[in-house]
């Protein structure tokens, strides 16, 4: 009886998120290793059906884990990346676009389906407008350039408010189109934010390999729960915030100065964070939120 009266507490301590949250739209990101663990992503994918259920309005943004440059190889191509960015020639691009519209976005479709959450998924070419990504080395001058690879410019969203209006829940691949019609490979990370801002959406949640932002990389347990935009220049300062951290932590200011109330950097391997963080007051992960934001996870 002490365990369904637990499960109780926990349905009526969720009860006022629920209500603050419903109708609002979450920008939900994830990628990286857990998109080669099955039973990580129906456990996402689980929780996003949840969310839907209960009122929330759910819009996904994933890459393509390893599954891209498995396919590079099985091509004869090695994968490289320069400063985290995958270096994409004209027959890596067509691999990208295959991979993630044609396998990885049907399978995660069906998945979220299986759950009783209608689902659709969505190109990311058709809604994203990009310009070919380059940037100058300010010690050499070279300007370095990763072939098709975009940074986004404009996001349609009319096409994501019409399935969310019709109760669908977007799977939305990172890929864009340049003014050359070309299709484009986009960061993940980059392509949520933009999603986000366009959005106005309630929140954006990074799904990550870490638990969160640290303060100690060699420590889990330094995880920094709540951090204000006005803080993240010392911190890159520092050296606290680097590496792939650096996309999420700027996709994340971006965010919240274009109007989204809090972005989330959450745990992807800890089943249910995306619940935890969303639906309890004491959060599992990192929170960025505006300089005058109130002290609560909301």
């Amino acid at each position: 009886m002490q365990q369904v009266i637990k499960k109780a507490s926990v349905l009526i301590e969720a009860l006022p998120y629920i209500q603050r949250f419903r109708n609002e739209t979450v920008v939900v990101k994830f990628g990286g290793s857990i998109m080669d663990d099955e039973e990580g992503v129906r456990a996402i994918l689980n929780d996003v059906a949840f969310m839907a259920v209960v009122g929330l309005r759910p819009v996904i943004v994933h890459g393509g884990g390893k599954a891209i440059s498995q396919r590079m190889k099985e091509a004869g191509l090695q994968p490289r990346f320069v400063k985290g960015l995958r270096v994409t020639d004209e027959e890596t691009i067509g691999i990208v676009e295959r991979t993630l519209n044609q396998e990885i976005n049907p399978q995660m479709v069906e998945m979220l389906e299986s759950f009783g959450c209608r689902a659709r998924g969505l190109h990311g070419e058709d809604i994203l407008r990009v310009r070919r990504h380059t940037e100058t080395n300010p010690a050499t001058g070279e300007v370095l350039d990763w072939g098709f690879v975009g940074d986004v410019e404009e996001v349609d969203i009319e096409l994501i408010r019409a399935y969310l209006d019709a109760g669908l829940t977007p799977l939305i691949t990172p890929l864009g189109r340049g003014p050359d019609r070309q299709v484009y490979n986009v960061n993940a990370d980059d392509a949520a934010s933009a999603i986000a801002r366009a959005m106005r959406a309630r929140k954006l949640v990074f799904l990550s390999d870490v638990p969160g932002l640290l303060r100690d990389p060699s420590d889990p347990t330094s995880i920094i729960s709540s951090l204000r935009v006005d803080e993240v220049e010392g911190l890159v300062a520092s050296g606290v915030i680097s590496g792939g951290m650096l996309p999420k932590i700027s996709g994340a200011v971006n965010a919240v100065k274009a109007g989204v109330a809090k972005t989330h950097i959450i745990d992807s391997a800890m089943r249910h964070s995306l619940l935890l963080e969303l639906f309890t007051e004491e959060g599992v992960g990192t929170e960025i939120v505006g300089p005058n934001a109130a002290e609560t996870r909301s």
